[in-house]
């Protein structure tokens, strides 16, 4: 089996420009591909590990990825998938972001000796002349195609800014500087990007040829991958300051039942002979597809040790287990105790388990928090020095989250 056919056995592939000449692209290895990420923030999240899965296993195969930063159109905007323009950053945000960026992506792609590239667009659109741009690349786009586009039907409704309606020429202009400098010569993106991707290809065609070898793949990356990461505390995120191996680890074991071998066969490296066995597991077995799924993508992003460590302390915790050794933790001191005693709705916004005190007092209230495995409904609860047992206790917040208070 080819690496397009496993692509395509994980459910990954949703429509391409040139299915047998892609497919014989891949398989050699002869593909110089490129996936776009735009540089608003300072991590990756789990939003972006469907590319960044999908990078590595194509260079296994020997096709060679290029990491396309937007530090360009970052400075435009993209109304794909959105209601407001976002905020434009500074050139000094976009390379502290593209240096954070690559450290991650290290941990998937393997950038030495020229095997894989990471390129930021302004390199290109910072420096282009209007008047040329217009000549060169204005007239392959028609406005009425343009307008017909889902992305820009959705901020249309809201108001869609002339800088905003230049992201798709902006967009397809990088698949043709990649073509051109790089010899990429295929594109892979999600499915709210189609119209986008398939304005490079058209592009790159109609300057260059028919038989430009120019294609593009369109991924389910961001129909499913949107749906990745989201929590009551915001984004999932790659970096261990931002989000601990350990709350990586639980999110990815509390999954739903419905999601975990679909996640299994897109994100991870199990063989898909295995996860297709697992397609009949019920009940606690999916608990233990679950794991794997935890495991594997922690092992992945933060290494072997912090995932053996997480692993531990879910099991301890998931069999009512007493070691708390890896549970994350926040360490208080008699200062912050007042007259001898702290009221949990503080110790709650303390520990960051609840994002104001408001929250907390309503956490309380509805029967979520329990201290010690002792339910707390009373929003007056305080605690002394003499309720923390060796020197800690343990906060449950809801069914799933476990935190530890330690008592320095």
């Amino acid at each position: 089996m080819g690496v397009y056919e496993e692509l395509q056995r994980r459910g990954l592939i949703a429509q391409t420009t040139d299915e047998n000449e892609i497919r014989d692209l891949v398989n050699s290895g002869k593909a110089v591909f490129y996936i776009g990420f735009d540089p608003t923030a300072d991590s990756l999240h789990v939003g972006h590990f469907m590319a960044l899965c999908l990078m590595k296993r194509l260079q296994m195969a020997g096709n060679k990825p290029i990491a396309l930063i937007g530090g360009g159109t970052g400075m435009i905007g993209d109304p794909t998938g959105k209601t407001d323009m976002r905020k434009m950053l500074t050139k000094e945000d976009i390379q502290h972001n593209c240096e954070c960026f690559k450290k991650q992506m290290s941990r998937f792609i393997d950038f030495s000796d020229d095997k894989a590239l990471m390129v930021n667009n302004a390199d290109w659109l910072l420096d282009l002349n209007y008047v040329e741009l217009l000549r060169e690349v204005g007239a392959c786009f028609s406005v009425n195609r343009m307008l017909a586009a889902e992305c820009y039907k959705q901020r249309m409704e809201r108001g869609l800014s002339f800088l905003e309606f230049n992201y798709m020429i902006m967009q397809s202009y990088d698949f043709y500087s990649l073509f051109k400098k790089y010899g990429c010569n295929l594109q892979f993106g999600g499915d709210d990007q189609w119209s986008n991707m398939l304005g490079g290809t058209e592009l790159i065609r109609r300057k260059l040829g028919k038989d430009a070898y120019a294609m593009t793949i369109n991924l389910l990356l961001n129909s499913e991958g949107k749906k990745m990461g989201k929590t009551e505390k915001g984004a999932v995120w790659l970096d261990a300051e931002k989000t601990s191996p350990y709350d990586f680890f639980q999110y990815w074991r509390n999954v739903g039942d419905d999601d975990v071998i679909k996640c299994l066969k897109m994100l991870t490296f199990v063989p898909i002979e295995e996860i297709e066995s697992m397609e009949k597991w019920e009940g606690s077995q999916l608990n233990k597809a679950k794991e794997i799924l935890a495991y594997e993508l922690t092992k992945l992003v933060h290494g072997e040790e912090e995932a053996e460590k997480a692993l531990e302390a879910a099991r301890a915790l998931f069999s009512a287990g007493a070691d708390t050794e890896n549970m994350p933790s926040t360490t208080i001191t008699n200062a912050d105790f007042t007259d001898g005693s702290i009221g949990l709705i503080d110790l709650l916004f303390l520990a960051k388990l609840a994002p104001s005190k408001g929250d907390a007092r309503r956490l309380i209230q509805q029967g979520g928090i329990a201290v010690d495995d002792k339910k707390i409904t009373d929003v007056k609860t305080f605690l002394s020095a003499d309720d923390f047992a060796n020197g800690q206790i343990v906060i449950k917040k809801g069914k799933k989250v476990f935190h530890k208070i330690i008592l320095g």
